[in-house]
């Protein structure tokens, strides 16, 4: 019977970049939320802020990701590209280039250069490619699927706060607030106790389902996304309040 393993391996590339964008998504439009909100503006001026946050972020991320992942994508094939050239120049060396790697994880020498000469006469390229290079089908990188995925997870993400400002008028916690309501605001604190704590909350999630999905430590994942989070909303939420003071 067949014995066959269950490995995370493969999620890698699509994982890290839905969890950076879900991630990024919550906290910087939590973040850009409360910052405003500290400033004393009103519901209309913090929604217009967020969505202006939300579309450029997502932008920002599917650029970014786009950029830096193609950046990877050309070195693995300048490096590709150059192997190739070695293994027609200098078959020989390339060949105990692999012995020597064979050897440093345990293998004898004599197997080791039956494996490598085997290998090389199976695919060369992907010998070289897999045990001197460390580049597999797993790492392969995939420009525009990281793009599309940190784009739509930070979207998802920079949803959340978004919701919470446009419910929150119609929430028994604002009615003590008409200001916020009236679009006049005075005192937001309602508003930003309601978007930091489902942020966090969410935060708390998201770093929980990422560790379970990765294999992780479910514990030290959610740490770190809330001390991430606590700490960019309450640096945003400070200048939001400096600014608002200044200018009040």
């Amino acid at each position: 019977m067949r014995h066959s393993e269950f490995h995370r391996a493969h999620r890698i590339g699509w994982l890290r970049a839905a969890v950076l964008g879900a991630n990024d998504g919550i906290v910087s439009t939590a973040s850009l939320v409360i910052g405003v909100a500290a400033a004393h503006a009103d519901i209309q001026a913090i929604l217009v802020s967020g969505t202006a946050g939300l579309v450029a972020g997502a932008m920002s991320m599917a650029a970014g990701e786009y950029v830096s992942v193609s950046s990877q994508v050309d070195t693995e094939q300048a490096d590709l590209k150059r192997e190739e050239q070695e293994l027609t120049e200098n078959h020989h060396q390339e060949v105990n280039e692999l012995k020597v790697i064979y050897i440093a994880r345990g293998l004898k020498p004599e197997l080791a250069q039956q494996v490598a000469e085997q290998l090389m006469a199976h695919d060369a390229l992907a010998a070289h490619a897999r045990d001197e290079l460390g580049l597999t089908e797993i790492t392969t990188a995939r420009p525009l699927q990281a793009a599309l995925t940190s784009a739509l997870t930070f979207s998802l993400g920079a949803l959340l706060p978004l919701l919470m400002v446009m419910v929150f008028p119609y929430l028994p916690l604002a009615q003590a607030n008409q200001m916020i309501i009236n679009l006049t605001a005075s005192d937001t604190m309602p508003l930003i106790t309601l978007v930091g704590s489902i942020s966090l909350l969410s935060l708390m999630l998201l770093g929980g389902l990422s560790a379970l999905a990765g294999g992780a430590s479910v514990l030290t994942a959610v740490a770190r996304v809330i001390f991430w989070g606590i700490l960019s909303m309450g640096i945003t939420a400070g200048v939001g309040l400096l600014f608002g003071t200044v200018s009040g």
